[in-house]
């Protein structure tokens, strides 16, 4: 291990700990992620579209050659000429060859354009999800005044009520942490597959 290494993995850890103290900085961070997960998958598909034309292209241009190769393999055969017509169906043949394999890439760019949109449609909607849970946390403070108590519908046989300061629930705030880091982790696993 470098001295790289290790204050790499000391930051990594202390930044950590200081998103899960602050858990509205970690949504912010999250949803930052995820913008740029967004422009990535934005970039590649237009990247894809390139190239899924550039080889549909191809393809034509390689049909056209195909045709006319052909069209001279039987102009040979109706002439006679058998020095021609070995070479000319070697050519036809390879460039049938070269037809199959562009048709199997733009079928491989084609797979990666859907899976790609897919992708961008779920990053969009997991942003749409962690810019709510930032507006949920941003409006929660203030739905809750400090002189006002919250029922939570716990009053019991012996009528007692939750009493605890309302703007600093500590089970609301352990959920919303919890929940926060299991997202995070999960986007850190898909990101690392």
């Amino acid at each position: 291990m470098s001295l790289f290494d290790d204050l790499s993995r000391f930051l990594e850890t202390r930044l950590d700990e200081f998103l899960r103290a602050n858990p509205h900085l970690e949504l912010r961070a999250l949803e930052d992620q995820l913008r740029g997960q967004e422009e990535d998958a934005i970039r590649l598909l237009g990247d894809l579209k390139r190239r899924e034309k550039e080889l549909e292209n191809s393809i034509l241009e390689t049909a056209k050659d195909i045709q006319q190769w052909h069209g001279r393999i039987e102009k040979a055969k109706s002439a006679g000429r058998q020095d021609l017509i070995g070479p000319a169906q070697e050519r036809e043949a390879a460039l049938l060859r070269q037809g199959n394999h562009l048709w199997g890439q733009m079928k491989s760019v084609k797979a990666r354009v859907e899976q790609t949109k897919e992708l961008r449609s779920r990053v969009r909607a997991k942003r749409e999800e962690v810019k709510t849970k930032i507006a949920q946390a941003a409006a929660q403070p203030a739905a809750t005044g400090p002189n006002e108590t919250t029922d939570w519908g716990t009053t019991g046989w012996y009528k007692s009520t939750y009493s605890a300061n309302p703007s600093v629930d500590p089970l609301d705030e352990s959920f919303r942490r919890w929940e926060a880091e299991e997202e995070l982790n999960e986007l850190k696993r898909k990101m690392g597959s």
